[in-house]
């Protein structure tokens, strides 16, 4: 049961490993693109390329849907990134319950946005867990656990994809354990307990009056998607990649003339930014066409 990039791996190596995967479940396809046609999730497209059944209910809250689950008797469920919350019949249904592969060393970042919520605190090493679901919002018991260190520089699609793999290791060590009987599940600590919301639209553009040290996480956070922006002259410039700068000034100051920022305390240079419908480029290639001169001062959210 899962739907983005980060639920792939887990999939391919469930089924390299000669799993019997009697379904996969995922989210229903979306509308994207110009032509707005629906899209199926990245889940669903490993699934059916490999031949397995997919099923993509828009929720599973029906008695009808909860019956159809269980008349395919799983002896476990595998979750990962599925998006849609797992009713108690849905829990109970498999003879070995629901387990989750979680992007975070439980109990911080409990949650929609593990990946980007560490990186936004600033955190120096997250992980992923292996956990027996419960009712509550990621609260089960821990059955593995591996940490992998956050760099300066690491951004959430590297570091996602680097937790994927891990995840899709250590979930077949799970299921060995749990089918031969020697893994046991550990409750999760009272104490350290964070949660890890969505990511908001507003989260999205960069507030110069942030510090530097913040927004530099931010743009790491958010990258490659939903990604960042500032506003100049009424278009929103995208950020990809940045780096802290020299010099001190009034938060939207504009510094020097590759486009260092003074920020709430320090300054944040663009290294590779975007324009609405045209392809990523280097900041001294966009200030060549698009001139931001020292002195200007970018406005910052009312």
């Amino acid at each position: 049961m899962g739907t983005p990039d980060f639920a792939v791996p887990a999939l391919e190596s469930l089924a390299a490993a000669g799993q019997d995967i009697v379904c996969v479940y995922s989210r229903p396809p979306r509308r994207a693109g110009r032509g707005q046609k629906e899209r199926p999730s990245p889940v669903e497209e490993a699934a059916r390329k490999r031949g397995i059944p997919v099923r993509t209910p828009r929720s599973l809250k029906d008695e009808s849907e909860q019956e159809s689950f269980a008349t395919l008797k799983p002896d476990i469920a595998v979750v990962a990134a599925y998006g849609l919350i797992l009713p108690a019949a849905i829990l109970r249904a498999p003879r070995l319950g629901c387990i989750n592969i979680h992007a975070s060393l439980l109990p911080r970042w409990r949650g929609a946005a593990p990946i980007n919520r560490a990186i936004l605190a600033g955190d120096e090493k997250t992980g992923v867990t292996i956990m027996a679901m419960d009712e509550g919002l990621d609260t089960g018991a821990m059955l593995l656990s591996e940490s992998v260190s956050i760099g300066p520089k690491t951004t959430a699609g590297e570091l996602m994809a680097a937790l994927a793999s891990i995840g899709a290791r250590l979930v077949l060590n799970a299921l060995d354990g749990l089918a031969s009987g020697t893994l046991k599940a550990q409750a999760q600590p009272r104490e350290g307990v964070t949660y890890a919301p969505k990511l908001s639209r507003e989260e999205e553009r960069l507030d110069w009056r942030e510090t530097a040290n913040t927004l530099g996480r931010r743009v790491r956070a958010l990258t490659p998607s939903p990604g960042t922006w500032f506003e100049y002259a009424g278009e929103r410039i995208r950020v990809m990649d940045a780096e802290l700068a020299s010099g001190s000034g009034a938060p939207g100051t504009v510094l020097d003339g590759r486009l260092a920022i003074a920020c709430g305390e320090g300054a944040l240079r663009p290294i590779t930014v975007q324009r609405a419908g045209r392809s990523a480029m280097p900041v001294d290639d966009f200030l060549r066409g698009n001139p931001i001169p020292p002195g200007t001062v970018l406005p910052v959210p009312g």
